[in-house]
């Protein structure tokens, strides 16, 4: 039986080609290009669609919500086994979250890139990319939600970050572990998500702003981040979700005036807790009406406030982290 998977480009370096100088020149390769290096199996069908051509710090939410209305049209025909995504390193950990919290299809959605072009003598394009096929085309990633594929893993999107600025094993999993591999062609599931999470885009996606919290740190970003409209504000906080003293003023005036400011914690595993009982722990924050962002990086935290936010639900009536 056919496998038809959808492979839908947006640039980065998996995209690039060298130029005269030596240098990167993002989205340069199109679909065909990219597909025509994988050698695919015979049963396997590609339909490419280029969508962007950037690097993927020119993702933002427009441009997430243009991928993933993309992405819907693709899984309108039933053909469609399931869907590959090819985007840059730098920020494919955000939009693969985006992707899982705003999509609700039982087929496999797959999310990789490259960490290094195709002229380079190590490259990982051609691998990645023919994996990440492989794990579209197989019906053991059904209702895994949106996963990344790299280095012949298969990571959550909800935790997967980038570890390494340039090894191949450039994704990681921190104390959750890769949900699968691919090996040799053969695509193996190990665990699956047990909950999952979906929110309906009704609003224009807001403003939510990263705060990282440092000694003496006081509350001048804070400040900023209101003053610039943001109606949400992610603390990183260290250990159980403890900031400074000197931040909690701006805080306080923040959650005044109704912005919504979640607390999580830089901490690569573990959660944020109540433990402590003084001015700045996540005990005192919470008690003013920060959230708690239990074990969501900054990152994701921000991603899932502002689709939250624009798909209109009430945050005091319903637990969000």
């Amino acid at each position: 039986m056919k496998q038809k998977i959808s492979l839908i480009t947006t640039g980065g370096t998996i995209a690039s080609k060298e130029t005269k100088d030596g240098m990167l020149a993002s989205g340069a390769l199109s679909g065909e290009e990219l597909a025509s290096l994988c050698q695919l199996p015979k049963e396997i069908d590609v339909k490419i669609v280029d969508l962007l051509q950037i690097p993927s710090m020119f993702m933002d939410f427009t441009t997430m919500v243009q991928l993933k209305q993309a992405i819907e049209e693709e899984l309108k025909d039933p053909t469609v086994t399931g869907i590959v995504v090819t985007h840059g390193t730098d920020s494919l950990e955000e939009t693969a979250y985006f992707l899982d919290i705003t999509l609700a299809d039982e087929r496999p959605i797959i999310v990789t890139g490259s960490q290094r072009s195709l002229q380079h003598v190590s490259t990982d394009v051609p691998s990645n990319l023919r994996n990440s096929i492989l794990a579209a085309a197989n019906r053991s990633l059904q209702n895994i939600g949106v996963a990344v594929v790299f280095n012949e893993r298969i990571y959550s999107a909800k935790y997967v970050k980038k570890v390494h600025a340039s090894n191949l094993q450039g994704f990681a999993t921190f104390g959750y572990g890769y949900l699968g591999i691919i090996d040799n062609d053969t695509v193996s599931v190990y665990q699956k998500p047990v909950h999952q999470e979906h929110f309906e885009i009704k609003e224009a996606i807001p403003r939510v702003d990263i705060i990282k919290c440092y000694t003496g740190a006081d509350g001048t970003f804070i400040e900023a981040a209101v003053a610039q409209g943001a109606r949400g504000i992610i603390l990183e906080g260290a250990g159980r979700g403890q900031v400074t003293p000197s931040m909690v003023e701006a805080i306080q005036k923040a959650l005044d005036q109704g912005i919504i400011v979640v607390i999580t914690t830089s901490a690569e595993e573990g959660q944020v807790y109540p433990a402590y009982d003084y001015e700045g722990s996540a005990h005192d924050l919470q008690q003013r009406g920060v959230i708690l962002g239990t074990d969501y990086d900054s990152k994701k935290a921000r991603i899932k406030l502002a689709v939250a936010l624009s798909s209109g639900i009430k945050l005091k009536d319903k637990k969000l982290f």
